[in-house]
């Protein structure tokens, strides 16, 4: 008896060991492709409400509302990503030519606004180092080329990568289809495989599905909204790049706290030494009352009060995972945080219901 347990035990060992073996091989043939894989389950978790309601009107047929689903995955967000890309990319390489030409000169902008300065602001620039104009407008000009030279060197980077991102695209948009028709599936026979009680596995599979979402809504809606509310603004205002400076606040809007401020509110002050008082205080106005607040309004009401995080959790997630993970880290970070204080939220909870 203690012989056959022995053995029993030895090839639980040895398949498990094999289970582990074979799973990081995958994971590692699979590497080249894990943006598009967690793309395509992140559109899987936040369309799989969608995806329900059409199997349930079409008469249970799966494939059918998997087709629509991904089409309104498309339509609702691809397409108008890559419209604003466009955009985007015409705008930037319209700066590029401007510094590049000199029609564009930051230094001398810096000089004219200087000049507008109060005394006292002249003496405060002389204390911290930045009364030499000269050479400041030295080190913003080589700054403006760098910048320039980056810029380019990245659209080439682009350019070379194209087909990479195409192929990642079609490899996200395929598997995303599998992932949404046979989704509930697949989340069945994974309850199965993991070695937790029924009720903790139910609950920790909604909560995952709930923080995805809610990551995905609250952070990605709120930083497009508010990234849009800035264009806008800038686009009403006459400034030059609304589309380009409106993407970089919804960048921005990730952060709590400081966010899309990082960039209206150097424009509006810019604005306000300039001489165009009006548009200053349109700026900062609408920054301060618009853009700023629709991160308190509309991220509770997307996010929920059980899984919202706190701010300094939210700041040092998504700046670890963008160091990690590069552009998906802005939600692959937060997502993990929140997951995790998900998954201790149901530790703690099923310690509390054990001690009673």
């Amino acid at each position: 008896m203690t012989a056959r347990l022995a053995a029993r035990n030895l090839e639980n060992r040895v398949f498990l060991g094999l289970l582990l073996v074979v799973t990081l091989a995958l994971g590692g043939v699979l590497a080249p492709f894990y943006g598009a894989l967690f793309w395509a389950a992140v559109v899987a978790i936040v369309f799989m409400p969608v995806q329900r309601r059409l199997v349930a009107r079409l008469g249970r047929r799966r494939t059918a509302a998997a087709l629509i689903t991904l089409a309104l995955v498309v339509l609702l967000v691809i397409l108008p990503l890559v419209s604003i890309g466009a955009a985007l990319t015409r705008e930037a390489s319209g700066l590029y030519r401007d510094l590049q030409s000199g029609q564009l000169d930051v230094a001398r902008e810096f000089d004219r606004i200087v000049g507008l300065l109060p005394a006292w602001a002249g003496a405060l620039l002389d204390r911290i180092g930045l009364g030499d104009l000269a050479s400041l407008k030295a080190r913003l000009g080589a700054g403006a080329a760098d910048a320039g030279r980056a810029l380019a060197a990245r659209v080439v980077d682009i350019g070379q990568n194209t087909l990479d991102v195409v192929v990642g695209f079609f490899v996200m948009l395929y598997v995303a289809f599998f992932l949404i028709r046979d989704g509930t599936r697949l989340t069945r026979r994974l309850r199965l495989a993991i070695p937790l009680e029924p009720a903790v596995k139910r609950a920790l599979f909604a909560q995952i599905a709930a923080v995805v979402r809610a990551t995905v809504k609250g952070n990605i809606l709120v930083a497009i909204v508010q990234g849009a509310l800035g264009g806008i603004a800038f686009r009403v205002l006459g400034i030059h790049g609304a589309v380009l400076w409106g993407t970089l606040m919804a960048f921005l809007s990730l952060l709590p706290a400081v966010g899309a401020a990082l960039v209206w509110l150097p424009v509006a002050l810019w604005l306000l030494l300039s001489g165009q008082l009006w548009q200053g205080l349109a700026l900062a106005a609408w920054g301060t009352l618009v853009i700023g607040l629709v991160d308190n309004v509309l991220r509770p009401i997307l996010v929920g009060k059980d899984i919202r995080m706190p701010d300094w959790l939210v700041l040092l997630t998504t700046l670890g995972g963008l160091a990690l993970f590069g552009l998906n880290g802005f939600v692959i970070g937060p997502m993990v945080g929140a997951l995790f204080l998900a998954v201790w939220e149901l530790f703690v909870d099923s310690r509390r219901t054990r001690a009673r």
